[in-house]
C-alpha cells in the first residue's frame, strides 16, 4: 500500500476514534446557542422569570433543574447550568444558555459552539 494511502486511512481512523470517544464522554453532542435581551425579565417554561445574568439554560427534553456541564468542544472551556426553560427551537441546535454562561464560555461573540453536555444531577 503507498505511504500516503496508509496515513490518510490512519487519521481517518484516529478521527473516528476521537469522535466516538467524544461521543461516550458527553451525554450529548451539538451546538449550543444563547439567549439574552429579549427574553429577560420573562416567563421561563419552568414559570420562572429569566435572568439573563444566572447560570441558566434552555433544553428540549431534560427535567427541569437538571445540572448540566457544558464543554466548548473546541477549546476546552465549561461552564455549569440549571435547565429551567424549553428549546432551542432551531434545527440542530441541543441547548440555548443563558447570557452569564454563554459569557463564562466564550461564546458570546460568535454565538455558536460544538458543545458537549454532561449531566451531573438530575432533580
Amino acid at each position: 500500500m503507498d505511504p500516503r494511502t496508509t496515513l490518510v486511512a490512519a487519521m481517518v481512523a484516529l478521527l473516528l476514534v476521537v469522535g466516538l470517544v467524544q461521543r461516550l464522554q458527553y451525554d450529548q453532542v451539538g451546538i449550543a446557542s444563547w439567549y439574552g435581551p429579549g427574553f429577560h425579565g420573562k416567563r421561563t417554561a419552568n414559570g420562572e422569570i429569566y435572568d439573563m445574568y444566572a447560570m441558566t439554560a434552555a433544553h428540549k427534553t431534560l427535567p427541569f433543574n437538571t445540572i448540566v456541564r457544558v464543554v466548548d468542544l473546541d477549546t476546552g472551556r465549561s461552564v455549569v447550568v440549571r435547565i429551567n426553560d424549553r428549546g432551542p427551537f432551531v434545527p440542530g441546535r441541543i441547548i440555548d444558555l443563558s447570557y452569564a454562561a454563554a459569557k463564562e464560555l466564550g461564546i458570546l461573540e460568535k454565538g455558536l459552539a460544538r458543545v458537549g453536555l454532561k449531566v451531573l444531577r438530575r432533580p
